[in-house]
């Protein structure tokens, strides 16, 4: 009676499992992955940004570094060599820090020069200061338009026209009132190569 009774309990606990494990590791996965393919295809693929022959140029939620004079500079990174994704996070300096205080330094003497700006204008801190993830795609539209001329000149466009592109690709606040607007540098700089490409 004991053994038939245990069998019997035992058999519960594995027809249990089997059915919680095709529920939780079979059909609910299957049917947010059908939502979202359906309701949020974009961004649940990655938000990936593509060349004009289809070819992924990256993601618009993870930052690329750029160096080239034509290109506007997306915030510094302390993630592995710069934006690696598999080594995200931050420097975990703290404010009180000399290593920290000293690459801030060394930074604003740098953006000033590469931007024109005299040793007294004021430099927007995203301009020197990592994100915590180190992939932050955005920098903040003021970093934005003190980097327009710089890259105007490098690529032998109108300012005006650099700003236009500017606004196309700033992101607004998040339901209006989130967060702040913020461009993304990958896209803006993608829209530039396109933008030199054509006739």
């Amino acid at each position: 009676m004991i053994i038939k009774q245990f069998f019997s309990e035992i058999r519960a606990a594995v027809l249990t499992t089997l059915v919680i494990a095709i529920v939780c590791c079979g059909l609910y996965p299957l049917v947010v992955f059908g939502i979202a393919q359906v309701f949020f295809r974009d961004k649940a693929n990655g938000s990936l940004i593509f060349d004009q022959d289809s070819t992924v140029r990256g993601s618009r939620l993870i930052g690329q570094s750029f160096s080239a004079e034509k290109y506007f500079h997306p915030r510094p990174s302390a993630a592995g060599n710069g934006y690696d994704a598999a080594n995200s996070g931050g420097s975990n300096l703290g404010p009180t820090s000399q290593k920290l205080n000293d690459a801030i330094k060394d930074r604003i003497a740098a953006y000033r020069k590469e931007n024109g700006l005299s040793e007294t204008d004021p430099v927007p801190a995203d301009a020197v200061s990592a994100s915590g993830s180190g992939l932050d795609p955005h920098i903040s539209p003021r970093n934005a338009e003190l980097q327009a001329p710089r890259v105007a000149k490098a690529r032998s466009l109108s300012e005006e026209k650099v700003r236009e592109l500017i606004q196309r690709h700033t992101d607004a606040r998040d339901l209006g009132v989130l967060g702040d607007p913020g461009v993304n540098v990958l896209g803006l700089n993608l829209a530039l190569d396109t933008l030199g490409a054509q006739p």
